[in-house]
């Protein structure tokens, strides 16, 4: 049916992006924390590429033992 075409003619690509501030500031403050508006600059880079989040995930890692950095894992599509 003409329905069934449509979707198997629509395919995605996928790309996993991960955003992270620099070392320094986890380095001199104890810990880095994502910069809202430099995030924002990164989503909308990928944005105009064509790419949209699909989802994503907050995750903070240890660094040297002592720091935290905070990322973002973002999983974003765009169709081929």
């Amino acid at each position: 049916t003409t329905m069934e075409n449509f979707y198997m003619a629509q395919k995605y690509e996928y790309k996993v992006a991960i955003y992270r501030e620099s070392m320094l500031g986890s380095l001199f403050l104890g810990g880095s924390k994502v910069d809202p508006l430099k995030f924002s600059e990164f989503l909308n880079e990928n944005g105009e590429q064509g790419w949209e989040v699909v989802t994503m995930e907050r995750e903070s890692r240890r660094m040297l033992l002592f720091f935290d950095r905070e990322a973002f894992l973002c999983i974003m599509k765009r169709e081929k």
